[in-house]
């Protein structure tokens, strides 16, 4: 038995590693790979080359308490008590919407048998995959942009919702107000016996045990499975101990050094889960083949529906409305746990889970790409809804100012920030006659509240320069480097400024020094290249120091600072 078992687990991390690395080569998620080997090596569609499938079961299950353990040390409790009115608004209705909708849809389709099969399925479908959508985002440079940062705020409030289902989870059955209730006692008492724990009793017992690193690592794990344990116990969930373990302990000083270590650990068991996931799911008919491409149809439906008119309506523009949306158009890893806990306490079908995880499979597989190109599918969008008379900011305001600009900055981040701060300083005379062109309508609306000339639009469409008076501009800038900009780099922007106005004077920014040699060529009459303003800012810095500064340099910096009124700060 413990020779299969061995050789099972062989075979599953070696075809899981092959699978994985052709799924990254194809740009897709490695939780597909995973999820395939199971379905490769399974007995329901596979070659039946796993001998012990419920010794696998059992051992992944580990990864599925790891796995929640880390969700819940990621948790960053101060943002969620941070986020802004928007993005809470947004997450609210978000899951609220699409877990309706997702009700009555899925009630209509009449899919499985099991009791639960709709609710399950409307919730595990209202929830997006922060693993993947992050590390799409991260990629294209986009978490902190105005719809980057909306989408990694839903996807918290997400991230909270599925914790309060799985703590409502064990009671389904039984509904009744005085057995949820007493479960909701039991709940609300293990969260606050756990952060009482780590407020009085864990903090002393890590600070001895931090001098020896391992056992960082151990107390940790130690600590998981207590609150695990307890929450077995009490008859919560495991899953929901797991979580409540990794919040309580997510905001102590060795965070960051346990999820490091955790890694490893948790990506070897969690990849056994997956596998058995795909182990056990059937050959699917072609009728639920069918169900799961309308499934990730109506997902991407509902963000549209959920997500874009508020967002409109809170005056964000069809940029963000709709790069938000399409960013949440997927099924979240997280519903594949909710699913498989909620298979293993009989409250659905194996065709609900196994819908579940082929619209995960679908969603996954179409966002990588949907994501990447987001911003083409967002013109695309833009034009249509333009044409059904959905207005954009750029046609719902009417704009007085009739004077051509003599100084236009094309984008407007965080050097653009700055540099419009030292203007109102040091020379406000070239505050009268400027102009911006952005799409951040967080950043649009404060431009025109302090008085400064701005249009809504994309830089990278001559149309919304023209509209600007581009070709009456003296001085033309674009501080935002190429790696942050979409659909254009500087180099087009300096060409498609010389065709309009081939007499401004053209500011653009490199990252490079080859590449702000070709701007020169290209006819730039200035390049900034950020990497030597800031060596030449560091080194009277480093001179001091080495000096010896005394603290008066450092209090005059934070003096200034303060002092500072930057729109983006």
């Amino acid at each position: 038995m413990h020779a299969d078992l061995l050789a099972d687990i062989g075979r599953c991390i070696l075809v899981s590693v092959a699978l994985a690395y052709v799924a990254h080569m194809i740009r897709q998620p490695l939780l597909l790979a995973y999820i395939a080997t199971g379905v490769l090596l399974g007995k329901e569609m596979g070659f039946g080359w796993l001998n012990d499938v419920h010794s696998i079961e059992t051992i992944s299950e580990i990864g599925l308490i790891l796995l929640l353990f880390m969700i819940g040390l990621e948790m960053d409790l101060k943002k969620i008590r941070e986020a802004g009115k928007v993005v809470t608004l947004t997450g609210v209705v978000q899951i609220g919407v699409c877990v309706t909708l997702g009700w009555l849809f899925f009630r209509w389709l009449g899919i499985g048998g099991g009791q639960f099969d709709a609710l399950y399925l409307a919730v595990c479908t209202a929830m997006s995959s922060t693993l993947i959508v992050v590390k799409l985002l991260h990629d294209k440079f986009e978490l902190d942009t105005l719809p980057g940062r909306i989408t990694l705020g839903v996807l918290v409030l997400q991230d909270v919702a599925a914790i309060l289902f799985i703590g409502v989870q064990p009671n389904l059955q039984d509904p009744r107000f005085l057995p949820v209730l007493l479960s909701f006692v039991k709940g609300v008492g293990l969260i606050a016996a756990a952060f009482a724990a780590t407020r009085y009793v864990l903090p002393p017992l890590f600070r001895r045990i931090a001098k020896v690193p391992e056992l960082v690592l151990a107390g940790s794990l130690a600590w998981c499975f207590l609150v695990v344990a307890a929450a077995d116990a009490a008859g919560l969930s495991r899953a929901m101990g797991a979580l409540i373990g990794g919040v309580s302990i997510s905001t102590f000083p060795y965070n960051l050094d346990v999820i490091s270590k955790l890694t490893s650990l948790r990506d070897f068991f969690i990849t056994l889960f997956f596998v058995a996931l795909g182990a056990g799911i059937p050959r699917p008919t072609p009728e639920l083949l069918l169900a799961a491409i309308g499934c990730a149809i109506f997902v991407a439906a509902s963000r549209y529906v959920s997500v874009t008119p508020l967002l409109l309506g809170l005056r964000n523009g069809h940029r963000v409305s709709l790069i938000t949306a399409i960013n949440l158009a997927n099924v979240s890893e997280f519903s594949i746990v909710i699913a498989a806990v909620g298979l293993k306490d009989g409250h659905i079908s194996q065709a609900a889970q196994t819908l579940i995880v082929l619209a995960f499979a679908v969603t996954a597989t179409v966002s990588t790409y949907k994501i990447a190109y987001n911003f083409e599918l967002h013109r695309v969008i833009s034009r249509w809804l333009k044409r059904c008379g959905v207005r954009d900011l750029d046609q719902a305001e009417q704009h007085l100012e009739t004077e051509h600009p003599r100084l236009m900055l094309l984008g407007f981040a965080k050097v653009a920030s700055s540099l419009l701060e030292e203007i109102e300083r040091r020379a406000p005379v070239l505050k009268e006659r400027m102009a911006v062109v952005d799409f951040n309508p967080e950043a649009v609306h404060e431009l025109r509240r302090r008085g400064i000339q701005v249009h809504y639009g994309d830089i990278s469409h001559t149309d919304s320069l023209r509209h600007a008076g581009i070709e009456k501009a003296e001085i033309i800038i674009s501080t935002i480097p190429d790696h942050y900009l979409k659909g254009i780099n500087n180099l087009r922007i300096l060409h498609l400024v010389r065709q309009v106005n081939p007499k401004a004077q053209v500011v653009v920014t490199a990252e490079t020094l080859a590449a702000a040699r070709e701007l020169y060529k290209a006819g730039a009459d200035y390049v900034s290249v950020p990497r030597l303003d800031v060596a030449a800012d560091l080194l009277p810095a480093l001179e001091k120091l080495v000096a010896g500064a005394t603290d008066s340099d450092r209090e005059a910096f934070q003096a200034a600072v303060k002092q500072r009124h930057e729109i983006i700060p």
